[in-house]
């Protein structure tokens, strides 16, 4: 056979035309397998305009060839492979070359034969698909079947008696929330049976944001201004301390310390050292000393009167920041 003699065996796949040729005698001393692509490439339905590839149609394939032994006596050869991509009618690709010499010393031809095996494996392109978005998730709703838990008194087993007015409410929530009601209502202490408990020495309006506070972790009235929420604060600083409510006494510690004013500071400041609410007591300290006409003010409020007879070891603190402050200025004016 001549260099141009072929023996050809063609295949229709994946709706296209293939035709394998070989070559027995390609270039007087080689055997050659060439792969051709007979049909048109159909275009593509893609999504995004940027695949101008795929648009215009091509198909990509994955081309294999080897030498087998159809008696079986040989295993099969090392598989050669290689990718190509087809735009256009008779493209072909030159994929398996064997020197003669090779094949006559391998085995694999038998009397004047040989087989080779070809492989086509046809690459599809996946479609464009939009990404999938995550699922969301709401934020957390608790606090709010809480507070209606709390509103409509469903399941309420022990009602609280403050300054003439009734709350009722649900042991197991009070207690998961604080040591001191678990120990009242599950411990030996002799509430642990009551279904009404009377609380002294709070107003209503306090145990009631404290409840709120309980059931939802929220003080809805911290979201306002005025005298009236910062003596709240006060208020419901010492019944955290008192329930043992840690993350509430800091919450009342926040509002407090970022509403201190001349009325408010002697008042704060005392609750601050009976209360052990150390930065709340610092940031007092540093208000009320700040100046001269500050300090005459605060001297003169009731709450500084409150302060003295609840506190007096608190006034040494404010004489020794007094002086440090008066040292200070004295320096910078000297300067």
């Amino acid at each position: 056979m001549g260099d141009n003699d072929c023996i050809k065996s063609r295949w229709n796949f994946d709706g296209y035309e293939w035709e394998f040729r070989v070559y027995p005698n390609c270039w007087g001393y080689s055997v050659a397998v060439e792969l051709a692509f007979l049909s048109k490439p159909r275009r593509a339905s893609v999504k995004r305009a940027f695949l101008r590839k795929a648009r215009r149609g091509s198909v990509r394939v994955a081309v294999c060839c080897r030498l087998v032994d159809p008696a079986g006596t040989l295993e099969p050869s090392n598989e050669v492979c290689e990718q190509r991509v087809f735009s256009r009618p008779n493209d072909y690709i030159f994929k398996f070359f064997i020197l003669r010499s090779k094949l006559a010393a391998s085995g694999y031809l038998r009397g004047d034969s040989f087989t080779v095996q070809c492989t086509i494996d046809v690459l599809k392109e996946l479609p464009a698909t939009d990404p999938v978005k995550e699922v969301p998730v709401p934020s957390s709703n608790l606090h709010r079947h809480l507070a209606e838990l709390l509103r409509s008194k469903t399941g309420a087993d022990v009602t609280f008696l403050v300054c003439g007015k009734s709350f009722a409410a649900h042991k197991l929530i009070l207690a998961a929330r604080s040591p001191v009601f678990m120990a009242e209502f599950f411990g030996d202490m002799k509430e642990n049976c009551a279904r009404r408990v009377e609380i002294k020495d709070m107003q209503a309006a306090v145990f009631k944001s404290l409840l709120h506070f309980i059931y939802t972790d929220t003080v809805p009235e911290f979201d306002e201004k005025g005298k009236e929420v910062m003596v709240l604060a006060q208020h419901l600083l010492a019944a955290a301390d008192r329930y043992d409510l840690d993350r509430l006494k800091l919450v009342c510690e926040s509002k407090l310390s970022g509403g201190i004013s001349v009325d408010t500071a002697a008042t704060s400041l005392a609750l601050a050292e009976q209360h052990n609410c150390p930065q709340l007591k610092a940031k007092c300290v540093q208000f009320i000393v700040r100046n001269r006409e500050v300090l005459d003010a605060v001297l003169a409020t009731e709450g500084y009167k409150y302060l003295a007879a609840s506190c007096p070891s608190v006034l040494s603190d404010l004489l020794e920041s007094s002086l440090r402050v008066g040292e200070s200025t004295s320096t910078d004016a000297y300067s």
